[in-house]
Formats: structure tokens, sequence, C-alpha cells
């Protein structure tokens, strides 16, 4: 969780014509609400602004690495459905997990409507404004809704999750009112470095190909073809010092990342993303270094109804330190989802087998258990 040295600031996408309210604030996205000692940008004091060149922010230098932690895909469904009676208190178990960090982001995976008219799909996830107070309740500080159940029900819900992500007491990213929107990042400035969060979908499914965000119609930020995303996270590597891409990607239960995941995050990362996650197949994916940058192709299910089989509440929260712009070191905390669809800490010796799980799932992936051995005399860059 942003704690205590932290200004919040969003960047234009290229192009943009959108981000036209005062600093700080994304079109339609009110600030979020800052953590004791912070300061959301256009709230109370003025924001940092990033560096053009990506240097670290003028306003300090920078102290000590950062932190950001990643959970996998949300909803309110079924069981879980309840607890947005109590939406501030809802996820208090997912805190330990998810405050500490400097950021936390994961994918909520619902149209935030209670109207509208239910797509031609197999299957419809809602919720109400709720939803995100309690993802604030557990420590997120960012989430995407660039994935294939933002607008389950047309484009009046989509109007009112547009609503509700101005309203909203976390950022919101990967969805907008026009493309502009829909590919800024969200910028967090933590101990003097600026963090950037783009969100985006590769599915070429019916939320995409009906509701992908154009330069004059709201939907969500799409990754098929690729190129609008690359040039968006090119636009931001010359602004920010860290850039993060969370992608909606890859063929569900799949426990191997698909060629197409994998020429996607080679691609990002030659763009200049320094971290890329994932989550869609709702299962675990592999995770490690691509050259100097991280990748974890998907997270799997987190807060999600139930469904029993070990692979898919099989969870965790991925927790990544970074000096600069390297990914030094990645935690892993295993996690099981119970009957109640909330994740929770598990035994030892289970912790210990699903840890071995994580560490045995890069295997299929083509990614380093370690990073790359830093640069003699390189203090900032990743390469």
């Amino acid at each position: 969780m942003i704690a205590g040295l932290v200004t919040l600031t969003v960047l234009a996408a290229p192009g943009s014509a959108s981000n036209d309210s005062r600093d700080g604030e994304v079109r339609g996205l009110t600030p979020a609400t800052p953590s004791a000692g912070s300061t959301a940008a256009g709230g109370q004091a003025s924001p940092e602004s990033p560096s053009p060149s990506g240097a670290p922010s003028p306003s300090g230098a920078p102290s000590g690495p950062i932190t950001l932690a990643f959970g996998g895909d949300v909803h309110f469904e079924a069981q879980l459905t309840s607890l947005l009676d109590h939406p501030d208190d809802a996820l208090a178990a997912l805190r330990p997990y998810l405050a500490s960090a400097d950021v936390a982001m994961v994918n909520l995976e619902t149209a935030i409507t209670g109207r509208g008219t239910p797509q031609p799909k197999e299957y419809h996830f809602r919720t109400s404004p709720a939803a995100l107070r309690a993802v604030a309740g557990a420590g997120v500080d960012v989430v995407t809704m660039a994935n294939n159940h933002a607008v389950d029900f047309g484009p009046g819900g989509l109007a009112d999750t547009l609503a509700a992500r101005r309203a909203s007491p976390v950022r919101v990213v990967g969805i907008g009112e026009n493309a502009a929107d829909a590919y800024s990042p969200a910028i967090f400035t933590v101990r003097g470095r600026t963090v950037a969060i783009l969100g985006a979908s590769q599915l070429a499914d019916w939320t995409l190909q009906h509701f992908a965000a154009t330069g004059d119609r709201p939907g969500i930020a799409g990754a098929q073809p690729l190129e609008p995303l690359l040039a968006a996270v090119r636009a931001t590597r010359r602004q920010a010092d860290v850039v993060v891409v969370y992608l909606h990607w890859g063929v569900e239960r799949m426990e191997c990342p698909e060629e197409q995941q994998r020429g996607a995050a080679r691609s990002l990362v030659d763009a200049g993303a320094d971290v890329v996650v994932g989550a869609h197949p709702h299962v675990l994916q592999g995770a490690g270094w691509l050259g100097g940058a991280f990748v974890a192709y998907s997270l799997g299910n987190f807060v999600w109804y139930n469904h029993g089989s070990e692979a898919s509440t099989s969870t965790g929260v991925l927790t990544l330190t970074l000096d600069g712009r390297r990914v030094t070191a990645s935690t892993w905390t295993p996690l099981r989802i119970g009957a109640d669809g909330i994740p929770r800490a598990l035994h030892d010796a289970e912790r210990a087998r699903m840890a071995r799980a994580w560490e045995r799932s890069r295997t299929c992936t083509a990614l380093a258990a370690t990073p790359p051995p830093r640069p003699a005399g390189d203090h900032e860059s990743r390469r």
C-alpha cells in the first residue's frame, strides 16, 4: 500500500487530448484517497511531475528500493456478493500481503453496474461500486479493468462502470472514455521514483471486438493488435522511471504461456516495460526474468468463487523489489482460495509444496530464475 511517501499523478497516452483536468487526474477519475502522510495528486497539495527523461523526480533524490505487489483475478460473484454489505473490511484478510507494498495491484474482472443488457457470452459478472472500496480496504492501490468481463452488460453497463471509476478510491487503468484515456497509465511517485502502470487485454473476444476504446468511443484498452499498447509503453518510458504492464491474455486453464503471450512479453520489454504481469487463464503460469525485465504470465484467480479444483484455487501474491528500473528480487507468497472465495495462508507443509510448484512452473516459460548481473557502473538502468 502507498505509505507515507507517495504522490499520485497520471500521464497522458500518446496523442491524448483527454487528460484535460488538473495535474494528477485521469480525465473522469477522482484522485485516490491518500494514505497517512501521503498526498493525492489534484487533492490537497500539488503533485510531483515525472521528469521527461525518465530520470528520478526532481523533487528529491531516490532513497532505496521500492516494492510492488500483484494479485490475480478478482470479482464478487456467488458467495462473494455478501462481502459488499461491509466493503471497507470485506477483504481485510488480504491486507498483510498487499498493504505492506509501496504499490499493490489486481485485475478487477467485472462490470460495475446494476443495469444494462447481458452480452452474448457464456458468463456475465457484475458488481456494485462498493467493490472498489473493498479492494481499497485490502491494500490495493490500482486495478486494471482491461479484461473480457468489464463490459458484460453492454453500453449501459459501461457507462455505469466509468461513473464508478470517476468516484473510485483506487486508480483504475485499462478502461476509459476513449482510447487516449484507456491507454493512460496511473503514475505513483515512491521515494523519488515514478512508477507507471498500464492495463490492456489481448483476448480477441466479444468484449474487445465490440468494446475496444477508440478515438471517440469508450471501452477497454486492447493489445490485439499490439502496436497501440507498445506506443503507450514507449511514450510512458520517456516519462517514468519504472513501467509496469498488466495484461489480460493467454488460454484458460493452460499452465504454460502460449506463443502469443511470449511474443507480446518480448515486444513489451523491448518497448520499455520493466515489469509485465498477466491474468485470465484462471491458473498460475510461470514467472521470472526476461533479460533485465520481470514477467509473470498468469497470477491465476485471487478473490474468486471457489470451483474446488486445486489448480483454480492455487493463488498467491507476487511481490517485486526494484532498485532503479531493475527487479532485484521476487517473492511469491502462496495462498489457497477458500470456500468463501477469499485466499488465505496455508500451513507450513502445504505452503512449501505450493512454493515448489510455483518454481517448477517456470520450466515452460524460458524465463530466468535470477536477474542478470548488473553491468559495471550501472546504478539506474536495468540493462
